[in-house]
C-alpha cells in the first residue's frame, strides 16, 4: 500500500503547499466585499458558514464522477494514481479555484459570461450553449446512476425511480438556495465522507492488497490494451476525481454565497483535494477486491457487472450491513444532489444569458420545464453512450476555463505559466480524443496525437505572443 498511502500524503501536502502558491498568485482581497454581501437577494445570493459551503462544493462537485470514473480508470492499472493526484494538484486545483474566484470577482457571473470577458463574445455565445448541454447531460447521469444503485437496494422499477428524481429535481431547482441545499446537503456531504473514510479503513485493516506504482506497473493493464490507450482515454475517463469541467458550472453556486475571498481557498481547492482523496480511496478499493487490475475488468466484463454493481458489492461487503447502507447512501445522496444543481446551474446560465430575473417563482419555472423536458427524453438513451459524451464535453469545458483564466492572469500582468501548463495539456487530450474516440472521428490514433499537440503548440504561442503584444498596447495606449 506505500503507493496509495504516499499519493494521499501528497494530495493532502498539495492543499497546504500548491493551493497557497495558487492563493498567492491570484491575490486575494479580504476586505473586497463579496457577491453574498453586495447582491444578497434571498435565492441565489444568500451568505452562507464556511463549514456549509465547503461540503455543499464538495457534494455538488462530487457525484458519480470520483467513484464511477475512478472504478472505471482503474481497468488501466496503478498509473490511475499518478493521474489522480497530479491531475487533482496542478490541473484541478488551478480550474476550481480559479473558476469560483473569477466568478466572485465577477459579481456571482457563470462561468459562459466569465469566459465571454476574457475569450471574446463568440465564445460566450458558444460556451452559454456548450454549459447547459454539459449540465444537462450531467443531470441525466447523475439520475440513471442513482436510480440503477436505488433498484438494487429496494427493487423499485428504475423508470418509477427515474420519475421521482426528476420531480425532486424540479423542487429542489428552484427553491431558495438556503431552505434546502444550505440545510440538507451538508448533512449529505459528511455522509459521503464518513463512506470514503469507511472504506479506506477496510483497505488498511482488512486483508486487501493494492498494486504498487513502479517502472513494471506504469504501463497500460487494460484488458484490451490496444483499443484503450492510456493517453487519452485515462484522462477522460478520470475527470471528477481530477479535473473537471463541471466543476467551473457549480463553484459560481458557492462564489454567491462566500462572504470572504479568504475563504476560496478552503472551498474551492479544500473540496478539490477532497474529491482527489475519495477517487484514489475508490480506484485502490477497486483494485484490491477483486484480487487485482486483471481480476476486476474480468468481473466488469460480465454482463450487469458495471459500476453501480462494483459499488454495491464493495459496500456491503467490505462495511457490513449497516456500514454498507450508509455506504450506498452517501453514494445515492452525491449524485442525486450534484444532479439537481447541476440543473439550478442550467437555469442560472440561461437566465443570464437572457437577463431573466429569477426572484419569481413563475420566472423560475418559466426556465426550468424546458431544461427537464429535454433531461428526460435523454433518458432513453443508452448510460455508456451518454457518460462517454459526458467525460469529453466535460473536459472541453474544463480546458477552456483554464485558457480563460490563463488570459485573467495576463491582462492583470500576473504570471500564467502555471495555469498555461495545464490548459496546453488539456488541449492535447480533448483534442486527441474527439478525433480518435468511436463517438468521434474515428481517425489514425498516431494523426490524432499529431494534431492534438500542434494545436496546443499554436493556441500556446498564440498566448505567449499575442495577447502579451495585446495587453502590452493596452498599458502603452493608457500611458
Amino acid at each position: 500500500m506505500i503507493s496509495f498511502l504516499i499519493s494521499i500524503v501528497v494530495l493532502v501536502a498539495g492543499y497546504f503547499v500548491y493551493g497557497s502558491f495558487i492563493e498567492r498568485k491570484f491575490e486575494i482581497d479580504k476586505d473586497r466585499p463579496t457577491p453574498a454581501i453586495s447582491k444578497q437577494d434571498g435565492v441565489d445570493f444568500v451568505p452562507l458558514k464556511l463549514g456549509k459551503i465547503f461540503l455543499i462544493q464538495f457534494l455538488n462537485i462530487a457525484g458519480l464522477g470520483p467513484i464511477f470514473g475512478a472504478i472505471a480508470g482503474a481497468l488501466w492499472g496503478p498509473v490511475a494514481f499518478l493521474w489522480i493526484v497530479l491531475g487533482t494538484i496542478f490541473a484541478g486545483c488551478v480550474h476550481d479555484y480559479f473558476s469560483g474566484m473569477l466568478s466572485i470577482r465577477h459579481g456571482g457571473d457563470s462561468i459562459p459570461e466569465i469566459v465571454g470577458k476574457y475569450l471574446g463574445n463568440g465564445m460566450k455565445q458558444f460556451m452559454r450553449i456548450f454549459a447547459v448541454v454539459l449540465l444537462i447531460l450531467v443531470g441525466v447521469v447523475f439520475v440513471k446512476g442513482p436510480a440503477t444503485i436505488l433498484q438494487g437496494l429496494i427493487g423499485v422499477d428504475v423508470s418509477i425511480l427515474v420519475v421521482c428524481i426528476f420531480l425532486y429535481y424540479l423542487l429542489a431547482t428552484m427553491i431558495p438556495i438556503d431552505k434546502l441545499i444550505g440545510k440538507v446537503y451538508p448533512i449529505f456531504g459528511f455522509s459521503l465522507l464518513v463512506m470514503a473514510v469507511g472504506l479506506l479503513g477496510a483497505l488498511l485493516f482488512q486483508d486487501y492488497t493494492i498494486p504498487e506504482l513502479s517502472t513494471q506497473s506504469l504501463v497500460n493493464m487494460h484488458a484490451n490494451p490496444s483499443d484503450y490507450p492510456v493517453f487519452p482515454l485515462l484522462f477522460i475517463t478520470i475527470a471528477c476525481g481530477a479535473i473537471s469541467g463541471f466543476h467551473s458550472t457549480q463553484s459560481p453556486l458557492m462564489a454567491r454565497c462566500i462572504s470572504n475571498e479568504a475563504h476560496g481557498k478552503k472551498v474551492f481547492i479544500g473540496a478539490m483535494i477532497t474529491e482527489g482523496i475519495v477517487a484514489l480511496i475508490w480506484a485502490a478499493i477497486a483494485m484490491a477486491f477483486f484480487g487485482g487490475v486483471k481480476e476486476l475488468g474480468a468481473t466488469m466484463a460480465e454482463e450487469g457487472h458495471n459500476a453501480a454493481w462494483v459499488v454495491n458489492i464493495i459496500c456491503n461487503t467490505t462495511l457490513g450491513k449497516i456500514g454498507g447502507i450508509l455506504a450506498v447512501f452517501g453514494v445515492i445522496a452525491a449524485p442525486i444532489t450534484s444532479g439537481d444543481t447541476a440543473f439550478r446551474s442550467a437555469r442560472l446560465i440561461i437566465a443570464d444569458s437572457f437577463d431573466v430575473s429569477q426572484s419569481k417563482i413563475l420566472k423560475r419555472l418559466m426556465v426550468t420545464i424546458p431544461i427537464f423536458l429535454v433531461a428526460l427524453a435523454l433518458t432513453n438513451i443508452d448510460f455508456g453512450i451518454i457518460w462517454r459524451y459526458f467525460g469529453w464535453s466535460n473536459q472541453m469545458l474544463a480546458t477552456i476555463v483554464l485558457w480563460a483564466a490563463a488570459v485573467y492572469m495576463k491582462q492583470q500582468g500576473k504570471k500564467a505559466w502555471f495555469i498555461l501548463i495545464p490548459a496546453a495539456f488539456m488541449t492535447v487530450v480533448v483534442i486527441t480524443y474527439i478525433l480518435v474516440a468511436p463517438e468521434g472521428f474515428k481517425l489514425n490514433y498516431e494523426l490524432s496525437c499529431t494534431i492534438g499537440i500542434i494545436v496546443s503548440l499554436l493556441l500556446s504561442i498564440w498566448f505567449i505572443l499575442y495577447k502579451s503584444a495585446s495587453i502590452a498596447s493596452i498599458k502603452e495606449a493608457k500611458v
